[in-house]
């Protein structure tokens, strides 16, 4: 056994640095924002059928009391969701990543899982989640959810529930 004393290493090794360093307004002290939407999926939805859930700014840090919300969409096959980012259609260089967020979430059982899937994710900007990606792009970005897999057979509701900051 050791006994250790660590700093959160988002917000706590800059104020504990000399000088000291503070942690952006997104992750440290910020105003919360709220998002909320619902779709009705259909009992005949196939896979690789999106739905546009929000539309928030690229700088945008998706906070780990987010969830999605769904039925139980499946009697039978084994369907999943995806929670991903996606460019405007030509309005940044960013490259649609549908699993940025997070990837087999079991469509087939009633859920309520974490909009980000890895908890190391938790504070970075929604552009950050973007595989490949190395700048802010400095526009609004769409979050969609990809029915991957398997097709439903049951139709049923699904909400996602945004908490995010802004820098």
């Amino acid at each position: 056994m050791a006994i250790v004393n660590l700093n959160g290493s988002l917000i706590m090794t800059g104020l504990a640095a000399d000088p000291v360093e503070l942690g952006g307004p997104g992750i440290g002290d910020g105003a919360v924002r709220s998002w909320v939407e619902t779709v009705e999926v259909g009992a005949a939805d196939s896979a690789t059928s999106t739905y546009l859930m929000a539309r928030l700014p690229s700088n945008a840090r998706i906070l780990g009391a987010s969830k999605l919300y769904t039925d139980d969409l499946a009697s039978a096959g084994a369907p999943t969701l995806d929670i991903g980012v996606f460019n405007r259609t030509g309005k940044t260089n960013i490259t649609d990543d549908p699993d940025a967020l997070n990837d087999g979430i079991d469509a087939a059982t009633v859920t309520d899982t974490a909009v980000i899937k890895d908890i190391a994710n938790y504070g970075k900007r929604l552009w950050e989640h973007v595989n490949g990606q190395t700048e802010d792009p400095k526009a609004d970005l769409d979050i969609k959810i990809t029915l991957a897999d398997a097709d439903v057979n049951v139709g049923g509701t699904m909400t996602i529930e945004l908490f995010y900051t802004l820098d």
